[in-house]
């Protein structure tokens, strides 16, 4: 069997989505089995309380019965908490689910879909699957942060179908600012789509953010994909959602896959929902730690960039493979920029703040050793 022959062109030599080094592989290449996974922006203080519990207890009535109840008590909890009309909320297995659906359902072989680059990596992968022609546009080479003038402008060269934008952005953690989003989307060309993964926003404070549902009501072409993968530390069950306005909807449901969100996933997430008065704690927990960890890098004249999210990017310069590598042995993962465009950069997602005092100071000496 000849695969070129059966499959669609444009899967071929696209690849899987390869979100870096595991720890299996790590753990026998270092011979160490306590390694502490600071590479994939996992959320390392779990769910909220109470959260497990209540997805134990939900289990003996659910597990045999197609979730369509708990689908629509989702739905209906996810629009109360964001302000939302229930018909805009689209829970997915993951943003990864939801960008598929996004891809399935906006774009035709072809089509032109502009990406900012460093950006997450699925995005460009679910696009080309899809047939489309995906144009980068690189940030600012100084500081990284997007040039949402220069991709606008890209997007209305290329006539573009989509545009993704992450705010905060993941590798970076930088964030949008409000008079470049609304310039940015006041020159989209007409039929393009912007499509904003707010994964990390519930770092930052809600009066802070930018109010996307408020332009999605408008009429503005505007998508925005959420998770419940970081803050309320559920990326082991696979849950996020969409808000989209209300037209768009049953055309995105058409190409999902009917209840693609199971039955433990939705009772975390409303748990989670019932206790949303816990994010403002989580969010200081996270700041704080995150202050520990850059306090010892900015003594040693290490640059970091401004966080907004549950990760920080710094400049070690020289071998950032090789100063993970000394990270790995000493019990922590880190994700070296190489990985993702950014060589002389390493990422580290935020943990405790007495892990971070430790992982500041490794980090030091690793960087003044040379990696």
């Amino acid at each position: 069997m000849n695969p070129a022959e059966l499959l669609r062109r444009s899967v071929i030599g696209v690849g899987p989505y390869v979100p870096g080094a595991g720890a299996r592989a790590l753990a026998a290449r270092t011979g160490r089995t306590d390694l502490i996974r600071l590479n994939w922006n996992e959320n390392l203080l779990g769910p909220l309380d109470g959260v497990l519990d209540a997805v134990a207890a939900s289990l003996p009535g659910s597990v045999w019965a197609y979730p369509e109840q708990a689908y629509e008590e989702f739905r209906l909890s996810v629009a109360r908490w964001a302000g939302a009309d229930p018909a805009q909320v689209i829970p997915g297995h993951g943003i990864q689910a939801l960008a598929l659906a996004l891809t399935s359902a906006f774009v035709n072989p072809g089509d032109r879909v502009v990406i900012p680059r460093p950006t997450y990596g699925l995005y460009a992968s679910v696009c080309a699957v899809a047939g489309a022609e995906v144009i980068r546009v690189d940030t600012d080479p100084d500081t990284l942060a997007f040039d949402l003038a220069a991709l606008a402008r890209t997007a209305t060269e290329v006539d573009a179908k989509l545009v993704f934008i992450c705010d905060p952005n993941n590798p970076t953690g930088l964030r949008v600012g409000r008079r470049e989003w609304d310039a940015f989307v006041g020159s989209l060309p007409d039929r393009c789509l912007v499509v904003v993964d707010e994964a990390y926003a519930d770092y930052i404070e809600p009066s802070q953010r930018i109010d996307r549902l408020a332009e999605i009501d408008a009429g503005r072409p505007v998508a925005v994909l959420r998770t419940f993968s970081k803050i309320f530390g559920l990326a082991g069950l696979r849950l996020g959602y969409l808000l989209v306005h209300a037209s768009l909807a049953p055309h995105l449901h058409a190409v999902q896959e009917p209840f693609n969100v199971n039955c433990a996933a939705l009772a975390a997430g409303l748990a989670s929902l019932e206790r949303v008065d816990a994010l403002p704690g989580r969010r200081e927990q996270a700041m704080s730690a995150r202050a520990r960890l850059v306090a010892p890098l900015a003594s040693a004249g290490i640059r970091m960039l401004e966080s907004h999210a549950s990760f920080v990017l710094a400049q070690v310069g020289g071998d950032d493979v090789a100063v993970c590598e000394v990270l790995a042995r000493q019990g922590f993962l880190l994700r070296a920029g190489s990985e993702f465009g950014l060589p002389g950069y390493v990422r580290v997602t935020i943990g405790s703040e007495e892990l971070m005092n430790e992982v500041g100071g490794l980090l030091v000496r690793a960087v003044a050793a040379g990696g």
